[in-house]
């Protein structure tokens, strides 16, 4: 008699972040991922909303990896009544600490300035990392009598996992996010082979990224026109995986001089932070990476990088001379210090916005992304008359070409793909591929709707 397994998609569906799915067996629950809904005008209301499910029903957690659409609301689990486990990599819970903290105190600070309550305390967070458990790649484990788990590299960020869920005699994978192979710093994501069922990201469904060759070649050429011109370079950096890429593949490039050296500043305590635990987590860097490591290369170090220490030097930065390259969080200009350089550069005609990845709906890097003759920050209408230049493939993750690929591996066993965490459109298109190319079964789901699987 076969056993029934039932997954809900909470959050993921209809936007590319906010993941959040609901698997229930026949004696246990759980869910992969409890991230927040970024870059929409429901975003806050959502977040700070009741869970659509009953927390008492919810035996675990399992998180993919560290970025804060899947990680960001894990704490309010714990302030609302959750009382299970955590699962992830160790690497991933030593990220989410420095993440989540990080986090706390921005909310901490917008509640004396704008009486916005925080969505969670540091009690919350405290109960959480003691609730965490960690599972290293590679290592069947066993959750309960119903379920096992096997982790593989995802290749995305540090630490980042694909589930791949054993129940009864099925398989049942979750690829988080699956990484943009090969990258210039971790190793290629794993293969997916001989599982049943499939949820997968589809971020980039509909397009594809440069190569490696031409996106190299189009960060050297940008950072050698803009310092040609004698402005600032600007660039808009995620503080986890993105900034220390950047500064990895800056350091190659001053060593090789293949662009001037100038002054960087590197203007983010939380990237700063990141790098420490990326310096220190090598094992996990691609081959050529660790070859550099061993060779005495500091990978993420080079001259006239300066770490920009608090909010005064930041603004500060303005009086530097230029030309110069300033790296600051967040990646999507949707809050943090980038902004303050977006209004000082993005008037002028030398200088440039160097946008590094993916520009949700509804951002001001998405108002970037395309150029108006002026944008709003902070209620000021400020003129864009510098350069806006855009990369997609230093992005962290797969295009549509190779979340293709990914499945064809898996396609001889697999009986169905759920594609989320995309814009519908992106996630639409990938779902017609899978379909077209593959022969798949693979459907796009209604957030809220249960689904059953033969298992």
């Amino acid at each position: 008699m076969s056993k029934k397994l039932e997954i809900t998609f909470w959050g993921g569906v209809g936007s590319v972040t906010g993941a959040n799915f609901l698997v229930k067996g026949e004696y246990s629950a759980f869910i992969v991922d409890c991230g927040l809904l970024q870059g929409v005008p429901e975003a806050d209301s959502e977040n700070s909303g009741d869970f659509p499910y009953n927390l008492g029903e919810i035996d675990y957690a399992f998180i993919t990896h560290a970025h804060m659409d899947h990680i960001g609301k894990v704490p309010k689990l714990f302030k609302d009544g959750f009382t299970g486990s955590v699962f992830s990599t160790p690497e991933t819970k030593e990220i989410a600490r420095v993440m989540l903290t990080d986090a706390l105190k921005i909310m901490e600070q917008n509640k004396r300035e704008r009486q916005e309550a925080p969505l969670y305390e540091q009690d919350d967070l405290d109960k959480a990392l003691s609730h965490w458990r960690t599972i290293p790649y590679h290592t069947q484990t066993k959750i309960n009598d119903e379920f096992s788990v096997f982790l593989k590299d995802a290749g995305h960020i540090l630490g980042s996992s694909m589930y791949e869920f054993t129940y009864g005699t099925k398989k049942i994978l979750f690829t988080g996010d699956a990484g943009n192979s090969p990258t210039p710093l971790l190793k290629d994501t794993e293969k997916i082979k001989n599982v049943d069922y499939v949820v997968m990201d589809s971020v980039y469904g509909d397009r594809n990224h440069e190569s490696k060759e031409e996106r190299d070649a189009k960060f050297k050429r940008i950072l050698k026109e803009g310092i040609a011109r004698g402005g600032t370079i600007v660039i808009p950096a995620f503080s986890l995986e993105r900034t220390q890429v950047i500064l990895y593949e800056i350091n190659n490039m001053v060593e090789e001089k293949q662009i001037p050296s100038v002054p960087v500043f590197l203007d983010s305590p939380l990237a700063l932070k990141v790098t420490d635990i990326y310096r220190h987590t090598s094992k996990y860097f691609n081959q050529g990476v660790q070859k550099e490591i061993k060779g005495g290369d500091d990978i993420f170090n080079f001259p006239k990088l300066r770490i920009v220490k608090d909010s005064n030097e930041s603004k500060s930065l303005l009086a530097e001379p230029n030309p110069k390259i300033i790296i600051a969080g967040s990646g999507m200009s949707a809050g943090g210090r980038v902004v303050h350089h977006e209004v000082n550069y993005l008037p002028d005609p030398k200088s440039t916005i160097l946008l590094m990845g993916y520009q949700a709906i509804g951002t001001l890097g998405r108002t970037i992304q395309e150029a108006p003759a002026e944008v709003v920050i902070q209620g000021v209408r400020i003129p864009v008359r510098a350069r806006i230049e855009m990369i997609s493939g230093y992005s962290s993750h797969k295009d549509s070409e190779h979340l293709l690929e990914m499945i064809a591996d898996t396609a001889d066993t697999v009986k169905k793909v759920f594609v989320v965490m995309g814009e519908p459109k992106a996630s639409l298109f990938l779902v017609q591929r899978l379909r077209d190319y593959l022969d798949v079964d693979a459907l796009y789901p209604e957030r809220g709707k249960p689904y059953l699987l033969d298992c």
